[in-house]
């Protein structure tokens, strides 16, 4: 299989990780004789804002469209950019102009990093959100000014993009324990979360096989601390979700080393897959940013790609090597960004 990827390094530290990442799956096209990757590079950032007025050149997407996938750093820095120009300008552009209405972010206990919770009992769960409306919907406006002055957002939920979402997630929850939690707000929220229950509910009569229930997301944000060992897949709206996978990252141990996928389920466009931590201006150059949710990240890459089998050994390498002590200063060690991903590259190659 060859795979052609565009690399969008990004702000921050996104250009110290995505190097790192790619030369670990450079070695796995080393081992895997029948698997190649070709990295076209990207310089699209806040700097190319300042250079040229826009994050990404007109026909940026048109040159996207060619990839298999598009593999992405990190955006924003707020000292050179507004988060809503250069968020809006490159990574949300893609997710919404690709249709990659799916966005799938898991969380797990690693044996050799220390979770913040006193006893985490070996969570292993994955957040499926709905990326494309939601409560992040550019509908509403402003009108008046100074007291009178009045905000609206709409929140926007259709049949077609919430039974989506949920059925992504059923379809996961088959090929893991077969449990889906819903997230919901049906209690408070008038309209839109009873609107969710119903076709939650509709959806789960086409799989009998997988158990379900519905939370609360408050209550479910709380159970995230509490008890993550008890959830397998959880579906939530575009705003719910974003919320839990921040607390599946910080349960972990450390945000950097969440990864996420934007998925595009059509097969018209490519998806995107990107790690959750942000461009960390507090230790760009400093070489200690985190490579695990760049290379957590590759994986997923390589799941959707029908590489699971690889896939699943890159994430047992990685736990091994964390046990051993190879640890970046966010989750406790020493260690720089290239040991790390030296160290998981060896230990493939000894594979």
């Amino acid at each position: 299989m060859k795979l052609t990827i565009a690399s969008i390094p990004g702000d921050g530290i996104g250009k110290e990780v995505v190097p790192a990442a790619k030369e670990v799956l450079e070695t796995i096209a080393d081992i895997h004789g029948g698997l190649s990757f070709t990295f076209t590079d990207f310089p699209w950032s806040c700097e190319y804002y300042l250079e040229h007025g826009t994050m990404m050149p007109e026909d940026g997407l048109k040159k996207l469209e060619q990839f298999d996938a598009v593999f992405l750093g990190a955006v924003g820095n707020k000292q050179l950019v507004p988060d809503h120009i250069s968020l809006w300008g490159l990574l949300i552009k893609i997710r919404r102009e690709f249709e990659q209405v799916i966005n799938i972010r898991p969380a797990k206990m690693f044996n050799g990093i220390k979770s913040p919770l006193a006893n985490p009992k070996d969570f292993d769960l994955i957040v499926v959100r709905e990326n494309s409306e939601g409560e992040y919907s550019s509908i509403g406006g402003r009108i008046y000014k100074g007291v009178e002055e009045i905000a609206i957002q709409n929140g926007v939920f259709s049949r077609r993009g919430t039974e989506r979402a949920i059925r992504f997630a059923f379809e996961l929850a088959q090929k893991r324990r077969q449990h889906v939690t819903s997230a919901t707000k049906s209690n408070g929220i008038v309209y839109s979360m009873p609107f969710w229950d119903e076709v939650f509910e509709a959806v789960s009569q086409d799989y009998p096989d997988v158990s379900t229930d519905s939370q609360h997301i408050d209550a479910l944000a709380a159970f995230f601390v509490t008890h993550p060992q008890k959830f397998d897949v959880i579906v939530a709206s575009n705003l719910f979700g974003d919320i839990l996978t921040d607390i599946g990252a910080a349960i972990m141990g450390s945000v950097g080393i969440a990864p996420a996928a934007n998925i595009n389920v059509n097969g018209k466009y490519p998806s995107m897959f990107e790690p959750v931590h942000g461009s960390a201006p507090d230790i760009i150059g400093k070489g200690i940013a985190n490579p695990i949710g760049q290379i957590w990240t590759a994986k997923m890459m390589l799941d959707h790609f029908g590489q699971e089998e690889m896939g699943q050994l890159l994430l047992d390498v990685i736990e091994e090597v964390l046990q051993e002590g190879y640890l970046t200063p966010d989750i406790g060690g020493k260690c720089t960004t290239q040991e790390l991903t030296q160290a998981i590259i060896t230990k493939m190659k000894g594979k």
